[in-house]
């Protein structure tokens, strides 16, 4: 049986190259993004691959999202990606903290996720061994933090760590594993021209990680190599 993948911010970056792969792989990708209409690279795979469907969402709005899930009753997922994320404004020193931005971070990288996991969880209970993974960052890290600063950003993937930790226990008994992956300092929009890798590379490790994943693994945190990264 053909398996489903639904994945978030599917339009660029890391999320668009995940498209790609798990088509190339033959499963049925459902890609979300605020203006698919515009997201000409998704439309030129639409055209290839039959088996991509092109959602429009915002993560944030809780509505849409409650009517993607309803629209998709029937539809067993195998597997959800929530990659869509904002890291807010760059270059911001203690004492210039916009809170609007905070506010809209956290948004978009903590309360959304569990949201669409909400949403979803009746899809990932009608697969065979699904999982809900949660593209984080060790920015989230408390021990990984040596140089301090990134307020906004590390809070919102600190957040998002607690959430994956408590939506992994209370998935379990629903046979849904849970994870957060950390998809390495990637050349991006959001990662900038510096990154040491590309999307190819990190969207491979991203998936070999996921194919390997085993109930042992239910709320860990991984790089996109399959090391482990502390809290």
């Amino acid at each position: 049986m053909q398996k489903h993948l639904l994945i978030t911010g599917a339009n660029r970056g890391i999320g668009l190259t995940l498209v790609e792969q798990y088509l190339n792989d033959g499963w049925a990708v459902n890609a979300c993004c605020r203006q698919p209409e515009k997201a000409d690279e998704l439309i030129q795979l639409q055209a290839k691959y039959e088996s991509l469907t092109l959602s429009k969402l915002d993560v944030t709005d809780y509505h849409a999202v409650k009517l993607l899930a309803d629209s998709l009753a029937d539809i067993p997922i195998d597997l959800l990606i929530n990659n869509a994320g904002y890291y807010g404004p760059k270059g911001v020193s203690f004492g210039d903290t916009d809170v609007e931005e905070w506010r809209r971070v956290i948004e978009i990288n903590t309360i959304a996720p569990l949201k669409i996991a909400e949403a979803f969880l009746p899809h990932l209970t009608q697969a065979q061994d699904a999982a809900y993974v949660a593209i984080s960052s060790k920015m989230g890290s408390m021990s990984d933090n040596s140089s301090g600063g990134a307020y906004i950003y590390r809070s919102s993937k600190a957040a998002l760590n607690s959430v994956v930790k408590s939506l992994s226990l209370d998935l379990k008994s629903y046979g849904v594993k849970v994870v957060a992956l950390h998809p390495g300092w990637v050349r991006t929009e959001m990662g900038g021209p510096n990154g040491l890798i590309d999307t190819n590379e990190s969207a491979a490790g991203l998936k070999q990680v996921i194919s390997e994943l085993s109930s042992t693994d239910n709320g860990s945190f991984f790089d996109y190599l399959g090391n482990k990264i502390p809290w």
